[in-house]
C-alpha cells in the first residue's frame, strides 16, 4: 500500500495510549471513548471472574472497592486495553521478554512495529512506507 503522508496527532492530556495506537495504525481510528469502553469491559470481565469465587470474601469485597486497573483518572490505559484494541485489527501485542519474541530481540529490524512504555507513557515505534530489506 502506498503511503502519501505520515499520520500524527498531538497528544491531549494523558491519552498517550490513544495516540500511540493511532500512530501505529496510521489514522484517527481509536478515541478515548473507545478505549474507555474497552477498559470498562475488561473491568466487568475481571469482576465476573472474581465473583466465580466467594462473593462474600474479604478479597472480593476489597476488589470491588478498588479503582479500575485498566484506566485511571488521568486517562492512562493498561496494556490489556491496548492489546484488546489492537485485536480488532488482527494485531497482537507480544511481550518483549517472552519466548515468543526471541526472534524480535535477536533481529528487531525484521519487525514492523513496537509499542513501548516508558515511565507510564505509551509510544509506538514503527516502519513507515516501503522499507525493503529492513
Amino acid at each position: 500500500r502506498r503511503m502519501d503522508s505520515i499520520f500524527h496527532e498531538r497528544q491531549e492530556g494523558s491519552l498517550c495510549a490513544q495516540h500511540c495506537l493511532n500512530s501505529l495504525v496510521q489514522g484517527p481510528y481509536f478515541t478515548a471513548v473507545d478505549l474507555g469502553n474497552i477498559a470498562r469491559d475488561l473491568d466487568e470481565e475481571e469482576r465476573q471472574r472474581m465473583a466465580e469465587g466467594d462473593t462474600q470474601s474479604a478479597e472480593y469485597q476489597k476488589f470491588l472497592q478498588e479503582p479500575s486497573h485498566n484506566v485511571d483518572d488521568s486517562g492512562f490505559f493498561s496494556v490489556q486495553v491496548l492489546s484488546r484494541a489492537l485485536a480488532v485489527w488482527n494485531l497482537q501485542l507480544v511481550p518483549y521478554n517472552s519466548e515468543e519474541a526471541q526472534l524480535a530481540r535477536d533481529n528487531p529490524l525484521i519487525e514492523r512495529a513496537f509499542i513501548c512504555n516508558l515511565q507510564e507513557h505509551w509510544l509506538a515505534v514503527r516502519k513507515l512506507g516501503r522499507q525493503v530489506g529492513k
